[in-house]
């Protein structure tokens, strides 16, 4: 597990050691020295998030940088975003995929809603000096309130606010941190005067838990995310979000300031092969054949012909 005492201070000086380390490689004629990449630069930290969707972004990004000549040091699996995000703004991480909604409202809670080009520009703004985010893609995950569609079919749900017709109690399940998360239960109940009976933690990012939970009537109400292939295989829904509740969340790469012109370009070119539906396909591979990331990422980047 990282430390979270590393600073700005500390950045600086691994930057000013690679340097020296990267001419020193250039001095002896040997760019391929343990640690560097073909180029000659440090040694680049991809994360993930404690969710399999986002390890499988994040060995997609470890692949296709290694396959572009760069040493890569896999961190996957860290936790959610008050466990990962220090580590990211300390310089600990060097390469993360993010969602550009869910990241714009855990740097600035108050951010305005708007179009996926509005939040992204929004992100950018936000993030810290030492952090960029690169090109986003036309994936995204988006953060969801879903239902059974037995539970949908009994009270005519189709949106958000239509939950304001249920009569009978709503226990939403979750994560422990969607409690306090922008468009969590306070937000229902602020937003559209849903009254929520009780919260059940479940602490599998919207996965298999929560989703046995909502099946056998444990919970009502769940925070699944869109691209999750349970959604169709178990017959929910997820609720219509017209009033712009959760934001747009595109994944997008958040970089330090380690991720040279090259890096980026490999990235970026990761991000414009990432479309709309890509993601249910790859996490149906995970889900439902019970893939492994690296199997998944290797298979997708050679199809794409980026390996």
């Amino acid at each position: 597990m990282f430390t979270h005492t590393r600073g700005r201070l500390a950045l600086v000086s691994a930057v000013a050691v690679g340097a020296v380390v990267a001419l020193a490689g250039c001095a002896s004629g040997d760019p391929l020295d343990e640690g560097t990449s073909a180029e000659g630069s440090e040694t680049l930290v991809v994360g993930s998030q404690d969710y399999y969707s986002n390890e499988i972004i994040a060995e997609i990004y470890a692949q296709a940088l290694e396959n572009g000549g760069f040493t890569v040091e896999r961190q996957f699996r860290i936790g959610q975003r008050e466990a990962y995000l220090p580590e990211i703004e300390s310089g600990s991480i060097d390469v993360f995929p993010e969602y550009t909604g869910s990241l714009l409202q855990a740097l600035d809670a108050d951010a305005p809603g708007g179009t996926a080009d509005e939040v992204y520009s929004a992100l950018e703004a936000a993030l810290p000096a030492e952090l960029s985010v690169l090109d986003r893609a036309e994936a995204s995950d988006q953060n969801s309130w879903t239902v059974t569609q037995a539970f949908a079919d009994t009270y005519g749900l189709t949106d958000i606010a239509s939950l304001t017709e249920v009569t009978e109690p709503i226990t939403v399940g979750g994560n422990s941190e969607l409690e306090t998360r922008p468009y969590g239960p306070t937000a229902l109940k602020e937003t559209y005067g849903i009254e929520i009976a009780g919260f059940t933690p479940v602490e599998d990012s919207g996965g298999p838990l929560t989703v046995k939970a909502l099946v056998d009537n444990k919970i009502q109400l769940a925070n699944i995310y869109t691209a999750d292939p349970n959604i169709a295989s178990n017959d929910l829904i997820a609720l219509e979000d017209p009033d712009g509740l959760f934001l747009p969340d595109n994944v997008v790469p958040v970089v330090s300031d380690k991720v040279d012109d090259s890096a980026a370009e490999i990235l970026n070119e990761v991000s414009a092969a990432l479309g709309a539906d890509t993601l249910v396909a790859l996490n149906a591979q995970s889900v439902n054949d019970q893939a492994a990331a690296d199997t998944i990422a290797t298979d997708w980047l050679t199809e794409q012909g980026l390996i």
